[in-house]
């Protein structure tokens, strides 16, 4: 999977998929997700449709944050292709992968067009899966000078800062014991977190500075304080999931400190040129993202792609024609 899916392509094929969904061109429902009892774990199905590469979608994925530390992944899942003209199934994917790439590639797309350009200093608030693919992600789309990361196990924060000091030779890049010093005076940040309560306040948020909130995609967690994000600008991956799945919106919210026109725009508003996204140097912008099933597709269709360009895989037969 890592050889058929760089973060490059997947940024490009997400900045495709959000620019066909900002211009009506595809189709996103409401993903259901069903909980099982005491909230210990759910299971999401997420369906879309992307015309312009003739490619319809089903991710279907369990999140059990419970796994955190364990040696299983929190998200397990597989995507599902199928193409627009008769219905056939075309692959069936590890989701594993996919959504540690192509979540990071959303968030870097929203981030080449709401950080400043000269943003270089990162701060990552988390040490899992996302918070390396984040450090990745933002590479490709700012010069970074300095990463800091954080994390509540100090010993996988230094992990990661281990791993992502041999992959980038030459960057500082340190772990610090709180948040606060984390995010001093940082550029861009980065929320990764499996936390249910925030772990980035409004009083931390210094001008100019860009956020990526990637941690929480469910109405009751968060990660962000309500004052943090009533002093944010608002820009989302999708309206109706904000609204519907987004606990660090939602229940600031129920706080009285934003209202539902805090949304100032969908990222792929943005790229069409609907909204100009970022208006001032010491704005501080923040990207909600709860990730989306065209995202899913798009970054399904890349590995679907080379993996039959370099005979990856293994082909299956599981019906769909008629035969006399």
């Amino acid at each position: 999977m890592r050889g058929l899916l760089s973060m490059a392509e997947c940024i490009d094929a997400v900045r495709s998929a959000l620019i066909d969904l900002a211009g009506g061109r595809g189709i996103q429902p409401l993903r259901p997700v069903m909980w099982l009892p005491e909230r210990i774990g759910a299971l999401g199905v997420m369906p879309g449709y992307l015309p312009s590469i003739g490619v319809m979608g089903i991710k279907t994925v369990s999140v059990f944050p419970g796994n955190a530390g364990t040696e299983h992944d929190a998200h397990q899942g597989t995507v599902m292709l199928f193409d627009d003209q008769h219905g056939t199934l075309l692959a069936i994917i590890d989701a594993t992968e996919i959504t540690a790439v192509r979540t990071a590639a959303t968030s870097a797309v929203a981030t080449d067009l709401l950080a400043r350009p000269d943003a270089s200093v990162l701060a990552v608030l988390g040490s899992g899966v996302q918070a390396g693919s984040h450090i990745a992600a933002m590479a490709q789309v700012r010069p970074l000078t300095e990463v800091r990361v954080w994390s509540r196990n100090g010993s996988h924060a230094d992990a990661l800062v281990r791993t992502a000091a041999a992959n980038y030779p030459g960057l500082d890049i340190r772990a610090l014991d709180a948040v606060a010093d984390t995010v001093a005076a940082a550029d861009l940040v980065c929320t990764t977190t499996a936390s249910q309560e925030p772990v980035l306040s409004g009083d931390l948020l210094d001008p100019g500075m860009h956020i990526n909130a990637v941690g929480s995609s469910v109405p009751f967690t968060r990660e962000l304080d309500g004052p943090a994000m009533a002093r944010s600008t608002l820009f989302v991956d999708r309206r109706e999931s904000t609204l519907n799945e987004s606990g660090d919106f939602l229940l600031a919210k129920e706080e009285g400190l934003v209202a539902e026109d805090h949304i100032v725009a969908e990222v792929g508003e943005v790229l069409i040129g609907t909204h100009p996204g970022r208006q001032a140097a010491d704005e501080i912008t923040l990207f909600e993202s709860m990730g989306l099933a065209v995202e899913d597709v798009a970054a399904g269709y890349v590995v679907y792609r080379n993996a039959l360009e370099s005979g990856a895989g293994t082909p299956i037969a599981l019906g769909g024609l008629r035969h006399a």
